[in-house]
């Protein structure tokens, strides 16, 4: 009896994989929603009157209320409530958010009394950017809340075992998303006569999808806990001792090694991120192609991240090396993007520039296979989630501001040079803070390079 006891439903391969897969496509349609206007810059800009600006402050605004706070209280509501709480409300904003972004881009939108009074109200932008702004920044806080709330359950989900190759897998589908986004949203365009409605109401369908996966994950999730507390493993109510408080957000703060991460999780994340926003129209504009041609070239970034991470998270789960590979990464972001600042505007070849986007994409996925699951080797178990939480919080600071300053600095300048260099300047310091880290590592031993399954628990 004993034995039947203790095997959970997480020790089994198929259900703990087939749990990963439903959180993970929640993942692949968000990634799919956050781009999805991307390779239409250019259509949005001459149907609804937007500018580089406009386009870099609506890119900003999925970050706004998370900076404001929100991921704060996210991380207390995941450590307090727990994944399933946590996940089904973040998945609802999501679908929520896009909906009003869906209104404020949609045709009929755009004859409505509330638009014309939001084109009176701060005229440096267009009601239908302000509507889209507003629902961006709903839906940002549920994609955000997201994020941290499944690499918790991850972690839950996959402890003691694949816990590298399960988030490594996470990232990789959810990758894919950016991949069928820059192939879809222009066919889908195309299909609807240059409709930039019709990729936003596809993608907002696929949302509720996604929440109805989360919920589906969430029965399985009751039915793990309970034979958690059936066997004594934990507990309907948490003890005192084991119970989050507020006050442990100082264990946090104090320590070193989470601001090592989050500084090094900003500056590599604000390269990455932003640059997917105006990645398509830099190289219809460097290449001289339309902009369909572009957003299929820009897809190929995620296809080694794709292959590459669920290999590298095998690798950090039986070989170890996680602040080295964090190093690496940076290094090859920063030849990446000077790249592209200098050479390929010389040389503006697709295949050159096809080149630079797949090596690109094993930076993405050397850094975040290597830096997630080192989060939970370094943070206390009790407040993981809001450590999770204000690394997105720290991140999501530079992922708002950095969109702005792009969107500024291209209508100064009319070109991408500059933009490029302020890419590359953030994977100097990337680098800088991921040597920082391995030192750290190596003064106090957190096992940031250890394999996370050792030799004894590689049997199970």
């Amino acid at each position: 009896m004993t034995a039947t006891i203790k095997r959970f439903l997480n020790d089994y391969a198929a259900a703990r994989w087939a749990a990963l897969i439903l959180i993970a496509l929640m993942m692949f349609f968000a990634y799919m929603f956050v781009d999805v206007m991307s390779p239409l810059k250019s259509l949005i800009e001459g149907q609804r009157g937007w500018d580089s600006g406009v386009f870099g402050t609506y890119a900003a605004s999925e970050y706004i209320l998370n900076v404001c706070g929100f991921l704060i209280i996210a991380g207390i509501i995941l450590d307090k409530m727990g994944i399933r709480f946590t996940g089904i409300l973040s998945a609802s904003l999501m679908v929520f958010g896009a909906g009003i972004k869906f209104i404020g881009i949609s045709d009929w939108f755009q004859t409505t009394e509330l638009c014309t009074w939001l084109n009176s109200w701060w005229t440096a932008m267009p009601g239908s950017a302000k509507m889209a702004a507003l629902g961006f920044m709903i839906f940002g806080c549920g994609c955000e809340m997201a994020g941290t709330t499944v690499s918790k359950a991850i972690a839950k989900w996959f402890k003691g075992k694949e816990m590298a190759l399960a988030m490594g897998m996470e990232m990789a589908i959810a990758r894919l998303g950016v991949f069928a986004v820059m192939w879809l949203s222009p066919a889908i365009s195309d299909r609807f006569d240059g409709s930039v409605v019709a990729p936003l109401a596809f993608c907002t369908c696929l949302l509720l999808v996604g929440l109805i996966n989360y919920i589906v994950f969430s029965v399985m999730d009751t039915r793990l806990d309970k034979q958690l507390v059936a066997a004594g493993e934990a507990t309907e109510e948490k003890s005192p001792e084991d119970e989050f408080h507020v006050s442990d957000l100082k264990q946090i703060f104090s320590s070193k090694m989470f601001w090592l991460v989050a500084l090094l999780c900003v500056l590599y994340y604000s390269a990455i991120f932003p640059f997917q926003r105006y990645a398509p129209n830099f190289l219809e504009v460097t290449l001289n192609v339309d902009a369909a041609t572009a957003s299929r070239l820009f897809s190929c970034f995620p296809i080694l991240a794709m292959c590459l991470t669920p290999v590298l998270g095998l690798l950090l789960d039986y070989r170890g090396k996680g602040a080295s590979m964090l190093m690496t990464g940076a290094i090859i972001m920063i030849v990446c993007h000077l790249s592209f600042a200098f050479l390929l505007p010389v040389f503006p070849y697709k295949w050159f520039a096809l080149f630079l986007i797949v090596v690109l994409g094993v930076s993405f996925s050397l850094v975040p296979a290597a830096l997630w699951p080192s989060v939970p080797k370094v943070i206390d178990e009790k407040v993981l989630g809001s450590a999770y939480c204000l690394i997105f919080w720290v991140q999501n600071i530079g992922l708002c501001l950095v969109p702005l300053l792009i969107g500024i600095v291209l209508n100064a300048t009319g070109g991408y040079l500059v933009p490029m260099v302020i890419f590359s300047s953030f994977g100097v310091l990337a680098f800088i803070f991921s040597l920082l880290l391995k030192i750290e590592d190596r003064k106090k031993g957190f096992g940031l390079e250890l394999p996370n399954i050792s030799k004894e628990d590689g049997s199970r």
